[in-house]
């Protein structure tokens, strides 16, 4: 399974003050660190208080190319930014995300195909999170067919089926482990599956054993990746043992 470490993000305390001084220990730190616990790629996100995206980005990059050549997940919600930050990525760049609308699928996949990028595609359009495994599985379809019809192809494609928290939508977890497996029909070859882990636990007092438990679960329906802590080392072991 690929493990896409989640820390390098600027909505934590730590990492947001880095990228706010341009501290480059604590960045690289934190990029060694993950890929030392099992990380196989590193998401990179500056944090909804940065002044300056586009640049905060390359600055991340460019710190965590200096110590490493994993692959980099470029998180953001503005094209712009991924935009800049492809020509930057040295190889194995991971877009995340596209959303299932037209004008995000028109801007995003040709940037991945022409910079050889897979992509993450989240299950969501502009009417919101779906609510039901059926509505989720129209949209991955949707997804899937703007790739075929486009020449990206679909082994290169990450559908994620936007995982709630369980503590005010328990009664969509089924839909959304069920959804998992049922994505891998939609095309051949199969579009991968992901999930951001965290979301499962948020706000919930005990957050690593839901997000353990959860893993566990989605991998025994499928789940091909997943964006997570690699330094709950019992989470790690778990995905090992369950992939095993």
């Amino acid at each position: 399974m690929l493990i896409i470490g989640e820390l390098i993000n600027g909505m934590y305390g730590k990492i947001g003050k880095a990228v706010a001084e341009k501290d480059k220990q604590v960045i690289q730190d934190s990029a060694l660190n993950q890929i030392k616990a099992g990380a196989d790629a590193l998401d990179v996100n500056c944090g909804p208080a940065s002044k300056d995206p586009i640049k905060d980005t390359l600055w991340l990059i460019k710190t965590i190319q200096e110590v490493t050549d994993k692959a980099i997940c470029i998180d953001s919600s503005k094209v712009e930014v991924i935009k800049e930050a492809l020509k930057l990525v040295k190889e194995n760049a991971i877009i995340n995300s596209t959303t299932a609308d037209l004008d995000k699928l028109n801007q995003l996949v040709p940037l991945a195909k022409e910079n050889k990028a897979k992509l993450i595609a989240l299950t969501i359009s502009a009417d919101g999170i779906p609510q039901t495994k059926d509505q989720r599985l129209e949209l991955a379809a949707q997804i899937v067919s703007y790739c075929i019809e486009n020449n990206f192809s679909t082994d290169e494609l990450y559908l994620d089926p936007i995982v709630m928290p369980v503590n005010i939508a328990q009664g969509q977890e089924k839909d959304i482990l069920e959804s998992i497996r049922e994505f891998k029909l939609i095309a051949d070859p199969a579009p991968n599956t992901i999930i951001g882990l965290s979301n499962v636990s948020q706000g919930a007092l005990n957050r690593p054993i839901i997000n353990r438990t959860f893993l566990a679960m989605a991998m025994a329906f499928g789940l091909d990746a997943a964006i997570l802590d690699p330094l709950d080392s019992e989470l790690m072991d778990m995905a090992i043992t369950t992939d095993l």
